[in-house]
């Protein structure tokens, strides 16, 4: 498996486009190649390698679900709890994650899969909910963006 490459993936929340290339990502989104993506991982080992979570939301962070969470470090990102998500995630360490749209449209899966380099179904198929919560820590204080 290639780090490089776009997978298409169900998350546990929606589909998405998962890689370790984040300027392609954005080029399949429409966007700015700069915009920063959320990086999801697979264990809480993973995310300290990425960002220090203040020691008044370690517990919060380690145990949350469907959240992402906004570092002070300026990165964000998510523990993924679903267990075929999270084994798909294993082997990288990490990926960028991004909904499996053009950006401000729809879910349509024939674009998502002209677009994807490998498509990787599992018994659940494809299908969207709900996006995860947004939270940004500070030190000693969260908010909730979304």
């Amino acid at each position: 498996m290639n780090p490089r490459c776009v997978y298409l993936v169900q998350t546990d929340t929606t589909v998405g486009f998962l890689s370790q290339d984040k300027a392609k990502l954005n080029a399949i989104k429409g966007r700015d190649p700069t915009q920063p993506c959320l990086k999801s991982v697979a264990t809480c080992k993973d995310l300290q390698a990425h960002a220090r979570v203040p020691n008044s939301f370690k517990k919060w962070v380690r145990y949350a679900k469907k959240t992402t969470f906004l570092f002070p470090n300026g990165e964000a990102l998510r523990r993924v709890d679903a267990p075929e998500h999270a084994a798909f995630l294993r082997p990288f360490g990490w990926m960028y994650s991004t909904s499996a749209n053009p950006t401000g449209k729809g879910f349509d899966v024939a674009f998502a899969k002209a677009q994807a380099d490998v498509v990787v179904e599992d018994a659940r198929g494809f299908f969207e909910a709900p996006p995860s919560r947004l939270i940004q820590l500070g030190r000693n204080r969260a908010r909730r963006k979304r």
